[in-house]
């Protein structure tokens, strides 16, 4: 039927019709949208000329106008159903999953290299007949200094710079003057008379485990990694030790390896032993790392002072013992030639993939 002006809408229709079931995909279904209901088109054109047109023929050519306008919407969206349902089974053939098809094996991770020394130091040691054994990182003062030799107000305390807790329910700083106060431990050594007051002698054992200070610097953090080692038998030297800790710094650094003993002061050991390493990368010449001396220092030892062992429940009139310790990250900075400690805490997975 031809309107007032001249368009033949039922031909009009027709041809939209037609056009839009073979649009062969989105792109041109929207173009014919456009042409066939945008504002320029014919029927939006015809649509605003029925105002003009006599009153009897107004309303007709109105209705018709917009059955068209219909019609054509219903058709446009039709076809992009269709064209989506096609899209739809065309990605499902594209991207279908072949379960006989080896699959894509997620990036692995990777242990950290303080992770990787400490797991080190643990089988060396239980290559010697050393049991393992962990602690509370929250302490008492008394295992952390009391049973250690370090009464309140002896000046070795200061040395720890530690971090006291306050009592439960209170907002007061806690007084590290006090006895009985709770803390962040500073060194594994609180497990050495834990065990002994749990386990008789003869004991073997090594302790590692988080420790906590106010330090931070290139060589110190507030939060690091000890190791400690105990032995206490009938008969216990410092040759036991010193033969302990040579085999310990060969299978850390090295066959070739060599150690020497000096002179300390600890207050839970008598005598006390700082041990050095001869250094692995010059030889024992002189380089940057040993500091031109020939030797690296990489932990401290000694005999169990007898009044840790009496605090540990033993008689040390009847039994001896020998004690050391070590900062895992110092030895993996040392074994992988990491020259700042912060960056063992860095995150950065580039750093940790290297290992």
């Amino acid at each position: 039927m031809t309107s007032g002006t001249g368009l033949d809408l039922e031909q009009h229709q027709k041809e939209a019709l037609e056009r839009i079931g073979e649009a062969p995909d989105e792109a041109a279904l929207e173009l014919l949208r456009v042409q066939f209901l945008g504002r320029k088109s014919a029927v939006s054109r015809e649509l605003s000329r029925v105002g003009g047109l006599p009153e009897e023929e107004r309303r007709q050519a109105g209705q018709q106008a917009n059955s068209v306008k219909r019609a054509i919407r219903a058709a446009l969206e039709n076809r992009a159903q269709a064209l989506g349902m096609v899209q739809a089974g065309s990605l499902a053939v594209a991207e279908a999953i072949d379960l006989t098809f080896p699959g894509t094996l997620p990036r692995r991770g990777h242990l950290h290299p303080v992770m990787l020394v400490m797991r080190d130091m643990e089988e060396i040691f239980r290559g010697l007949g050393y049991d393992v054994a962990r602690g509370p990182e929250v302490e008492l003062d008394y295992y952390a200094f009391e049973a250690l030799n370090i009464p309140v107000g002896h000046p070795a305390r200061d040395g720890f710079d530690t971090f006291f807790v306050a009592p439960p329910g209170s907002d007061e700083e806690a007084d590290p003057t006090a006895e009985g106060r709770v803390l962040l431990r500073p060194h594994t050594s609180p497990m050495q008379v834990r065990y002994m007051e749990r386990y008789r002698p003869p004991i073997k054992v090594v302790i590692p485990g988080k420790t906590y200070r106010r330090d931070s610097d290139a060589t110190h953090v507030p939060v690091f990694h000890q190791l400690e080692g105990l032995m206490v038998d009938e008969g216990v030297t410092v040759a036991d030790l010193r033969g302990t800790l040579e085999y310990f710094a060969r299978a850390m650094f090295g066959d070739d390896r060599r150690i020497r003993l000096r002179p300390d002061h600890f207050p839970f050991t008598e005598p006390s032993l700082e041990v050095h390493v001869s250094c692995f990368q010059c030889d024992g010449r002189g380089c940057a790392l040993c500091r031109h001396s020939g030797w690296i220092e990489i932990l401290g030892s000694g005999m169990v002072h007898p009044n840790v062992l009496r605090f540990g429940g033993i008689d040390p009139e009847q039994f001896t013992g020998f004690a050391f310790g070590m900062g895992i990250d110092r030895i993996a900075m040392l074994k992988y030639g990491v020259d700042d400690l912060r960056t063992m805490l860095e995150n950065d997975i580039r750093f940790i993939r290297q290992f």
